[in-house]
């Protein structure tokens, strides 16, 4: 026999749906974004490549100390470990701040190290966040919503 829902619990009901479902897509996402981000590895670069490599460079006016940070701090995955996930009741922001994010993940504003061209040692694709987003929306979500309503 089907559960009797009264109409007066339709909107609550609803409500709750939609909350888990932002809660475990916001989750989903940043754990797969998280997994493909790429991680500087010292061993992905040649002496010379590394010898060559600008102490300081400028993007957008703004000096990024890429070698000097990677004699100091150590290669690692300071882009991945950014990833920040704040969830709400309807809405969830998935973000990262680091200065070189947006060359890594999506392509736009590249150094001039990289002479005009997208590149990343691990063959990551230009805006693969978006691209795991659309993945999620597609596959995962329908489950979200199929596994809730079985549940109530």
């Amino acid at each position: 026999m089907a559960r009797q829902i009264k109409i007066t619990d339709i909107a609550d009901l609803m409500e709750e749906e939609v909350q888990e479902v932002v809660k475990l897509t916001a989750l989903e996402w940043t754990r797969q974004v998280k997994e493909q981000t790429p991680v500087f590895s010292l061993d992905n670069y040649s002496p010379e490549e590394l010898e060559s490599m600008p102490m300081f460079f400028t993007v957008n006016g703004k000096t990024v100390p890429l070698k000097r940070a990677i004699l100091d701090h150590g290669p690692g995955g300071r882009l991945r470990e950014a990833w920040q996930t704040q969830i709400g009741k309807f809405e969830a922001k998935i973000i990262n701040n680091m200065e070189y994010a947006e060359p890594v993940l999506y392509g736009n504003n590249l150094p001039p190290s990289w002479r005009g061209k997208y590149r990343t040692r691990q063959g990551t694709i230009p805006g693969f966040p978006d691209l795991i987003g659309k993945d999620i929306a597609a596959n995962e979500v329908p489950k979200y919503i199929a596994a809730f309503r079985r549940r109530n």
